[in-house]
């Protein structure tokens, strides 16, 4: 890695007394849940939520469903840029790493890392660079090398020595289908992550990872009512084991429940042809209070302080960096 560019990590426990510090993207759904009057009554609910469907899937050896616990870390991924014996620092990355508790045996496991997926410069990609190349225009076209940079940033810290030291695994990220695409039922079933879908299309969100070298596969596990996307560099099936699939699930169908209820907590489930839609009245709220449009209100104010403190004075620094592949 060019030596004007490093990265580092830090890490916070999410838990019922977790406060996003100022460097958190705050649309970030777990900073979004720890903010107001009910904050720790949101968190307490959610780690509740979360731990109870973990004990739901790992069923076996667990007669009492109360066997495992799940413990959860916000991972930042911080760029360091060091020009001319200046430094700055950027934070370009968010992620989710899922820590598994089991009380039989009193053993910490390790989880998946990735999860959530939070970044400053794909709100400034999908809030700021993408409104503005499409203002008066007809039709809708994404602008030259969308998401490059984004991508390149990410496969260079995933290749990086910072992450390797900490992690022993690719990322998987877990995220909500999208609204646009049609989905339709495999014949495959895996026995944790359920029954397969797989889409008429490709969506905006699967071009924008594929430049993060991730690609999707959906599935809908027992009990759920609509297909998840797992996004991932590997083999989704065999380089991850099932605590760690489920550990995954668990948290992500949380947090797409409490975010996205029209879908995830639908009071019927997705049939053989499934199009999702948030426009869809027949679901259920959890007790956890979320501001949904505040956060997109969020998303764009965050993609504009993006372009002011990182975009707009690395600019030529950043696209020479990612266009000679050394990121």
């Amino acid at each position: 890695m060019n030596k004007k560019f490093a990265f580092t990590i830090k890490s916070i426990c999410f838990d019922e007394n977790y406060n996003p510090s100022e460097s958190t993207r705050i649309t970030t759904n777990f900073a979004n849940l720890a903010r107001g009057e009910k904050r720790q009554e949101n968190l307490r609910n959610t780690l509740v939520m979360i731990d109870n469907r973990f004990n739901s899937l790992a069923h076996w050896d667990n007669p009492n469903g109360d066997r495992y616990g799940v413990e959860l870390e916000i991972i930042t991924a911080q760029l360091n840029i060091d020009i001319d014996g200046k430094a700055d620092a950027f934070p370009v990355i968010e992620i989710l790493k899922t820590n598994i508790i089991d009380k039989k045996t009193n053993e910490r496991i390790d989880g998946i890392v990735g999860n959530n997926f939070s970044s400053y410069v794909r709100d400034f990609d999908f809030s700021v660079l993408l409104p503005a190349h499409n203002k008066n225009k007809d039709q809708f076209t994404l602008p030259d090398n969308f998401g490059e940079l984004h991508g390149n940033i990410f496969k260079q810290f995933i290749n990086s020595d910072t992450y390797k030291n900490s992690f022993n695994k690719t990322p998987v990220i877990c995220l909500s289908v999208s609204s646009k695409n049609v989905y339709y039922r495999t014949g495959n079933e895996h026995p944790v992550l359920g029954i397969e879908y797989q889409q008429d299309a490709l969506s905006l969100t699967d071009e924008y990872f594929a430049k993060m070298g991730l690609h999707a596969r959906y599935f809908m596990p027992k009990d759920s009512v609509a297909p998840l996307a797992f996004y991932f560099a590997g083999d989704l099936l065999s380089d991850y084991t099932n605590l760690e699939l489920i550990s995954t699930i668990s948290t992500m169908e949380t947090f797409q429940k409490i975010y996205r209820p029209e879908i995830y907590n639908a009071n019927s489930a997705a049939g053989k042809c499934y199009q999702p839609s948030l426009n869809f009245q027949d679901y259920s709220l959890t007790r956890i209070v979320y501001d949904r449009e505040e956060r997109s209100h969020l998303a764009i104010e965050q993609g504009k302080f993006t372009e002011e403190n990182f975009i707009k004075p690395y600019q030529t620094l950043l696209e020479q960096w990612s266009a000679s592949s050394v990121l």
